[in-house]
């Protein structure tokens, strides 16, 4: 029998199902449009994020206040993950991608406000709700997950993890031209990227809520059996539930929180190392621009290798890749090349544990629970990052770049120990 998309659950209305036989083409469509966007939220994210520290500076008056304003970011990101989850649980991806990127525009628009008003709390409040356009191009790789087959889930998610990268790019070499078209202005060139930043929320925000159609949870949620569309495990209780009766997803969680933590603890301290060691700033662009093409260009092969050879060999992977830039990084001393090639691996083995970890997370729970859980994953994942990268400022003041190296590959042992123990005890559960 035909599978179909029931009436209650249908967001283009009844009488327009969508069958079994139509989802390839609706997984494309899918797929390209939840690109679009995250190409768009790459254009807005990383300018802000590489200029939140000067603007503090700016509006502040003092560079010892710098580090709030990205700590606001990540803030705002971890503490948004919860909402926007609990909304698609209830309604769907669209309504919460939507929601996240007109908070991030809003966040982006009182940034700027900041700036001429010359309040420092405003600004971090701003930069609070500029943490929601991260947060919806987080979610954007479990929305990628939601059609597709469990046997492409990994390669699904990294492609939509690739489409950050021409954002990434894209966007801090756009920032200095888009300040300059605000010279002779009452608003700087450093605040005028963000107004840019607001601007290309706002057509992600178009391009989901017009172009998402149907809505890829509502219509997995449909077409799943019928003992899987109970409305009861949706909530995030039910969420939290689903995780500690799955080892599974204890692992997948545990690897997204640890891959992360790992690799922004020892990127956030990369160029004051670097720095220490003669370092100019062109140089130190170069070695985070590597950093960042090892993070997302290389996504589509961590998600075949995720999809061909199982989650718990590429979580195996990203652990031994995280070692190797620790070690790499962490001896460099004066050697910018051996620093580069550290940062490089780092950005691979966040790749790896990213893209593993996400599609072993979908894997392991309950349809119904699943985006109460991947909210859940991703509040983990940024408070551990936002207190790794306090943390390590501390580390490397007290005892050097060497030892932050080193206690962030220690981080790992948790992650390697569970992986080896699931592998021992279930290795079915790897294919």
């Amino acid at each position: 029998m035909t599978n179909t998309l029931d009436a209650p659950d249908t967001p283009t209305g009844p009488g327009r199902p969508v069958t079994a036989a139509q989802l390839p083409a609706l997984r494309r469509r899918t797929s390209a449009v939840l690109v679009a966007g995250q190409i768009l939220g790459g254009l807005g994210v990383p300018t802000g994020i590489a200029l939140a520290p000067v603007l503090a500076t700016q509006v502040s008056g003092s560079e010892s206040l710098s580090g709030l304003a990205p700590t606001a970011s990540v803030t705002g990101t971890a503490l948004l993950s919860l909402p926007l989850a609990a909304l698609m649980t209830s309604r769907g991806r669209r309504p919460g991608l939507v929601l996240a990127y007109l908070i991030g525009a809003l966040g982006a628009g009182l940034v700027v406000l900041s700036t001429l008003v010359g309040s420092f709390p405003l600004l971090l409040l701003g930069m609070a709700g500029f943490g929601a356009g991260s947060s919806a191009n987080l979610q954007a790789r479990f929305a990628a997950a939601d059609l597709a087959e469990p046997d492409r889930r990994g390669r699904a998610i990294s492609t939509v993890i690739w489409a950050t990268t021409i954002g990434s790019v894209l966007g801090p070499n756009i920032a200095a031209p888009a300040g300059r078209l605000f010279r002779g202005t009452s608003i700087s060139e450093t605040a005028g990227p963000f107004l840019l930043a607001a601007a290309v929320f706002l057509i992600a925000a178009v391009v989901i809520g017009g172009l998402l159609r149907p809505d890829p949870l509502l219509t997995a949620r449909a077409l799943a059996p019928q003992d899987d569309r109970s409305t009861g495990g949706r909530s995030l209780r039910a969420g939290l539930a689903a995780v500690r009766a799955s080892p599974m997803a204890r692992l997948a969680l545990v690897t997204v929180a640890l891959s992360h933590t790992a690799m922004v603890s020892i990127m956030v301290m990369t160029p004051v190392a670097l720095g220490h060691h003669g370092a100019d700033l062109q140089l130190i662009g170069l070695v985070i621009s590597g950093h960042i093409a090892g993070m997302y260009a290389f996504s589509p092969v961590m998600g075949w290798l995720s999809d061909r050879f199982g989650r718990l060999a590429v979580i195996g992977l990203a652990v031994g890749l995280l070692s190797c830039a620790a070690l790499l990084a962490g001896t460099a001393g004066a050697s910018h090349g051996r620093t580069a090639a550290g940062l490089f691996v780092l950005g691979l083995g966040w790749s790896a544990g990213m893209v593993a970890g996400s599609a072993l997370l979908t894997d392991s729970v309950p349809q119904p629970a699943r985006a109460a859980v991947q909210g859940l994953s991703d509040l983990t994942m940024n408070t551990a990052a936002g207190i790794g990268g306090a943390v390590a400022g501390l580390i490397v003041s007290q005892a050097g770049y060497g030892t932050l190296n080193a206690t962030a590959a220690c981080l790992l042992l948790p992650m390697a120990a569970l992986a080896l123990r699931r592998a021992l005890t279930r290795p079915a559960a790897a294919a």
